[in-house]
């Protein structure tokens, strides 16, 4: 069985049990990398394999290719399941082993995802922590979300924006949230002036 031309080929090829009655050869797994989009809409995947069969003559074989489609649906995660019964190597005294496609996240740019959760992550500076700022985040779909964060975010600080993560995969209508992270960047120094001024806003004034 090929899934990519640079694949090593498993010949599948078998013997019998004890009793003279055909063995299936184990499954072959193979990943099936999809993008979060690919999950948020669902989509349709056309994978090509090559497959060792066995010719009319019963002793001979030869490879064939074979289009494969997986209709993804929405909501998929990681770790889903899909299998072809039988699309396996054919061997003389083997039944075909079952081709499993594992379902794999690709990274994406700027989102990752935790069950139906997405998470993103916003690289504010010190300033922007502590006296607000918004942040322009573009979803799977294409909508600009514009998230105001007016706390101050402290160590640990995550913002959670309600039925803005992947649909659920026992029920696609509703959806995750949306969790957003912080990483906050220092400045490299702070000359006389500026400390000046955070001590008096931020120490001298504090009751």
């Amino acid at each position: 069985f090929y899934a990519t031309a640079d694949q090593d080929r498993n010949l599948g090829f078998g013997g019998l049990d004890g009793r003279g009655r055909k063995k299936q050869d184990p499954p072959i797994i193979r990943d099936l990398l999809l993008s979060l989009e690919d999950c948020y809409h669902g989509a349709v995947k056309k994978i090509k394999i090559s497959r060792r069969v066995m010719n009319d003559d019963g002793i001979t074989s030869s490879i064939r290719e074979k289009i494969l489609s997986i209709t993804v649906k929405r909501g998929w995660l990681p770790g889903t399941k899909v299998t072809f019964e039988g699309e396996g190597d054919q061997g003389p005294n083997t039944i075909p082993s079952d081709l499993v496609f594992v379902v794999k996240d690709k990274p994406h740019t700027h989102l990752r995802r935790e069950n139906t959760d997405l998470i993103y992550t916003a690289k504010i500076n010190l300033g922007q922590a502590l006296t607000g700022t918004t942040l322009h985040i573009e979803h799977l779909d294409g909508r600009k979300l514009d998230v105001p964060i007016n706390e101050i975010v402290k160590p640990g600080y995550k913002k959670r924006i309600p039925g803005q993560g992947m649909p659920m995969m026992t029920n696609p209508d509703k959806f995750g949230d949306m969790i957003i992270e912080f990483d906050v960047e220092y400045p490299n120094g702070l000359n006389s002036d500026q400390k000046l001024y955070i001590k008096e806003a931020l120490i001298n004034n504090q009751p």
